[in-house]
């Protein structure tokens, strides 16, 4: 499994230290910045999706923008391995958000793979639904749209990410991956990698800001910051405490950003 490390600070992908870390950045996030940083390594693009359907209900920046800055991010910084479509995630709290039905958010996620790929973005395509048919219709959709799943080097998998620690959603990775697809697990944590890390092909994770907003700050970072909640520091000894716990139990990882 490949690990992302998730930063809400861009600039940290030109940081000498993550020369060797794989890096998951958030287009909402990076996409306030001005001057762009060349990164040292390699990175992923995750759309914001989640943050974007629970603001506005909807989808407010049209794909040609999104593409632009796509393509933006992949010469201008470097290293992009990447980018999330502007998928529509199928929670039932986000389906109460938008006020729509499973199967159009499954539609509407595979019209976006397809117009940003047709603006020459660098999207992955990503599986929505919430139970494990629902996924297995998508996956059907995709092939109707002409989208091979089974041919794609990665395929994202949504609305999995606040359920990953339940038998459910470990049975459906399983299952997923067991049909031959190589996933990639959005937002989980150190549990649900235990779970399903030896057959997800990738992940990330941001957990680190959140244990580290309730945790005293490193004993070199006291007097610097109340918390470790944005620092480097913390989050790199983390990532090696993570990658070092899921070798131990039978996760074999790699997290290099030139892996």
């Amino acid at each position: 499994m490949k690990f992302y490390l998730g930063t809400h600070h861009p600039h940290w992908l030109r940081d000498a230290r993550f020369a060797d870390v794989s890096l998951f950045v958030s287009h909402r996030q990076i996409g306030r910045y001005k001057t762009l940083p060349r990164a040292v390594g390699a990175w992923a693009l995750d759309s914001g999706g989640f943050t974007e359907l629970s603001m506005h209900g909807r989808w407010t920046l049209p794909a040609a923008d999104y593409a632009r800055a796509v393509l933006r991010y992949r010469d201008e910084v470097g290293g992009l391995a990447w980018a999330s479509p502007q998928d529509w995630m199928c929670e039932p709290v986000m389906l109460a958000r938008t006020g729509l039905t499973v199967a159009e958010h499954q539609s509407r996620t595979i019209a976006s793979v397809i117009e940003l790929r047709a603006l020459g973005a660098p999207v992955i395509p990503v599986l929505q639904g919430w139970s494990g048919g629902q996924y297995l219709d998508h996956a059907e959709a995709y092939d109707r749209a002409g989208v091979d799943l089974f041919a794609e080097p990665v395929v994202g998998l949504g609305s999995v990410c606040r359920r990953q620690n339940s038998l459910s959603a470990s049975v459906l990775v399983n299952s997923l991956a067991a049909e031959g697809l190589r996933l990639h697990g959005f937002g989980f944590k150190a549990t649900g990698l235990r779970f399903c890390g030896n057959v997800l092909a990738s992940a990330d994770s941001l957990a680190w800001s959140y244990h580290a907003r309730r945790e005293p700050p490193l004993p070199h970072c006291i007097g610097k910051h109340r918390n470790c909640a944005n620092c480097p520091d913390f989050a790199l000894g983390w990532r090696e405490r993570l990658l070092a716990n899921l070798n131990a139990s039978g996760v074999p990882t790699c997290g290099r950003a030139a892996a």
